[in-house]
């Protein structure tokens, strides 16, 4: 299964009536979708000396997390998300799994869904993995989408649109920059899906020539191979992590003179308004597209975003176990 399809992602992940019942792409979502979940993640946030919220929405349920690539955040959000929720959690190491032994990723799917596990959460470096296993699963199960190959990270698109909403409520006049390897991001493509149907006013996108995408992505955004000029007033500042383990030896810069050609730097922030503020998905390379004062400085809200991740992955599930059984 190499080839993925946008379309089949978008149609697979609802029930007969339209219902989410797994989220595998932002792609196809309205609005008023997108929305609902960051209303219900905000309801789920909690200040960092508050206990977290906790409810029984998932109470009966088995998650189980199935990381073919590594994470920490993610991962480890998902699994807090669920406990939250009342849900049990099982988390596969897949380095020792049966995969390893020649195990297909659908025999996994059936192993676990015959102990009774309802949402399978799936990270895998496959392009078109989710939406092509989706349709062969049970009809009481749901898989989610925590990151598939460069293509898709919609619960990350999702927390980093409850972020910039938190601080810059009126999308329609915001003006954001994503700078950085967009070529092998899937958090830039979900992170763009959402701010596109949000309406958000202006997004601009910055980098190296050969890690900006192709012409036909992100339509509509303002391309700019000249850093400087594309972070001149904008509201939000995105750094993006250079993933070198998705190029070609002959492809990856060098840190040091990355960091000096687009690099997110104090020098360079001054550029933007003085009261944007910084994100990045983590994780962070430091002295690379980040430098150590913009990352911990006063305008990052990189920490905010870890803790956000937690809460709009509680909305998901949530949402998406309703779904599934027709709530």
């Amino acid at each position: 299964m190499t080839h993925f399809d946008t379309a089949l992602s978008q149609h697979v992940q609802r029930t007969d009536t339209g219902r989410l019942r797994h989220l595998i792409t932002l792609d196809g979502l309205t609005r008023n979708e997108i929305t609902a979940l960051l209303d219900l993640a905000q309801f789920y946030v909690r200040k960092p000396h508050e206990l977290p919220a906790r409810d029984q929405s998932l109470a009966g349920h088995t998650v189980a997390n199935l990381f073919f690539e590594p994470s920490t955040r993610t991962r480890v959000s998902f699994e807090l998300a669920a406990q939250r929720l009342g849900a049990y959690v099982v988390n596969l190491d897949m380095q020792t799994s049966s995969r390893v032994k020649g195990e297909t990723v659908l025999d996994t799917l059936y192993t676990l869904q015959a102990m009774h596990a309802d949402v399978l959460v799936m990270r895998d470096a496959e392009p078109g993995l989710p939406a092509q296993v989706a349709p062969f699963v049970a009809s009481h199960v749901s898989i989610l989408n925590a990151g598939e190959a460069h293509v898709s990270h919609p619960t990350q698109g999702l927390l980093d649109a409850l972020t910039i909403r938190q601080h810059k409520p009126d999308f329609n006049n915001l003006s954001i920059l994503i700078v950085g390897d967009l070529m092998h991001s899937r958090v830039a493509r979900s992170t763009w899906r959402a701010l596109n149907t949000l309406g958000i006013g202006e997004v601009r996108i910055a980098g190296p020539e050969h890690l900006l995408p192709p012409a036909h992505e992100f339509k509509g955004a303002i391309r700019h191979t000249d850093i400087n000029k594309a972070i001149q007033d904008v509201d939000v500042v995105m750094a993006l992590r250079i993933q070198k383990e998705r190029m070609q030896q002959a492809h990856i810069p060098d840190d040091s003179g990355y960091c000096r050609e687009f690099g997110l730097t104090p020098e360079r922030m001054k550029l933007a308004k003085p009261d944007a503020i910084v994100m990045h998905p983590a994780p962070m390379n430091r002295g690379v597209e980040i430098t150590d004062d913009v990352a911990d400085g006063k305008q990052s809200v990189i920490q905010q975003q870890v803790t956000n991740g937690v809460a709009v992955r509680m909305a998901v599930l949530a949402t998406i176990a309703r779904g599934a059984h027709g709530q």
